[in-house]
């Protein structure tokens, strides 16, 4: 039995020529060149219209953004904290003479 239906064809079909013809847009409005990604875009258009597609596999999750924000807010703390070690380094090495020096137990 087919995986796909006619209606899913039909919309990759169209997705493929109007990205040929430079009139297909991705999600965040900008052209698509790609393919791959025009045929992913008429499985998802024939997926909402609720034609005969297969589910996706893995991929992207859907709570994917709110995650990427928490890392950006964490990433640029410890970002801004690094940054102010490495330039107290790189000053204390130039006052030093730049010469690595092995810490003294006491």
């Amino acid at each position: 039995m087919a995986k796909y239906g006619r209606a899913a064809s039909k919309r990759v079909e169209s997705a493929v020529s109007r990205t040929k013809k430079g009139t297909l847009k991705s999600g965040s409005g900008r052209k698509v060149t790609s393919r791959k990604q025009a045929i992913a875009i008429g499985l998802s258009e024939a997926r909402k219209e609720g034609g005969k597609v297969p589910a996706r596999k893995g991929g992207r999750k859907t709570g994917r953004k709110t995650a990427r924000k928490t890392s950006r807010k964490t990433a640029g703390k410890s970002t801004s904290r690094t940054s102010a070690r490495k330039t107290s380094r790189k000053s204390a090495r130039k006052s030093s003479g730049g010469t690595k020096r092995s810490r003294a137990k006491s």
